[in-house]
């Protein structure tokens, strides 16, 4: 009998910690987020989850990912997203003895060159063939960035007989409306989700030799220690899951005229079964 009363009183105890632990979860959070359309839409979704799930959510936009990094590490900030495995793997390696990945929150993401769909080609190693059709020049972006990196060693790796030319993503998009209305082929550097895919009628080359990133995964991601200090939060993080499609979607509505705020309002109110079957599943 002194057994078993030992027996409950330990279950009993062991109820009543679990039960102290979960009460003393901060209940007000801190997301840090960039202002690109992919992260930013995703994140204030994480807002709004969390907000529904009780807590009280303050995001902080950062101008670059060093930064945020920076920012998580000392704790200013306790969570963020960000696809770590490719376009934030050198800010990750740095840190991540003082961060840890939480879970997944969308899949989806990919950046290489680009075609519009009547350009009658299907691969990178094939664009040597219509050189002089595109003009020997592919059409890029800012200098520096993670896609333009990938694009000199494609050029290289490739042999490619073009001039990938530098530029910004809005002269890029100009050009390449420009030449799908004129039906003239053309190719850029690209990434989706991008309301560009959206509106133009164009395809990712495919990428045989592997130079691109692969399709990358957004992760939540925190200071070390996060989800043992809290639990719920992270089981709250771990339960939602954004469609890249939706993403997709979300960036049209903004190049369409809506704030950030307002489409990710839109899809919230549109996706009210997903978003409780989400709840159902972080209790």
């Amino acid at each position: 009998m002194r057994k078993l009363w030992n027996l409950l009183f330990a279950v009993a105890l062991m109820f009543s910690f679990t039960a102290y632990v979960n009460a003393a979860e901060t209940k007000e959070l801190k997301i840090g987020t960039l202002g690109w359309e992919d992260v930013g839409t995703i994140s204030l979704i994480g807002k709004r989850f969390l907000e529904k799930e009780g807590y009280s959510v303050k995001v902080t936009t950062f101008a670059d990912w060093g930064v945020a990094f920076a920012a998580l590490t000392r704790g200013d900030v306790d969570v963020m997203i960000s696809h770590i495995n490719y376009v934030t793997a050198d800010y990750w390696a740095k840190n991540k003895d003082r961060l840890e990945k939480l879970a997944p929150v969308s899949h989806g993401n990919i950046q290489g060159i680009v075609v519009p769909n009547y350009v009658n080609i299907k691969s990178i190693d094939q664009l040597n063939s219509i050189k002089d059709q595109m003009g020997g020049k592919i059409i890029g972006i800012e200098p520096g960035s993670g896609a333009m990196r990938e694009a000199h060693q494609a050029v290289t790796q490739y042999g490619l007989q073009y001039n990938l030319v530098d530029g910004s993503t809005a002269a890029m998009t100009a050009e390449l409306q420009s030449s799908v209305e004129r039906k003239q082929p053309i190719a850029v550097i690209l990434w989706d989700p991008s309301w560009q895919f959206k509106k133009f009628p164009v395809k990712m080359l495919e990428d045989p030799k592997h130079v691109f990133a692969p399709t990358q995964t957004y992760y939540w991601i925190a200071k070390k220690g996060f989800a043992a200090a809290n639990p719920h939060a992270r089981e709250v993080l771990a339960s939602m899951f954004v469609p890249i499609e939706d993403v997709g979607t979300m960036t049209v509505r903004m190049k369409d005229g809506l704030t950030m705020d307002q489409a990710v309002n839109e899809w919230w109110q549109q996706h009210q079964v997903l978003v409780n079957k989400w709840s159902v599943m972080s209790k």
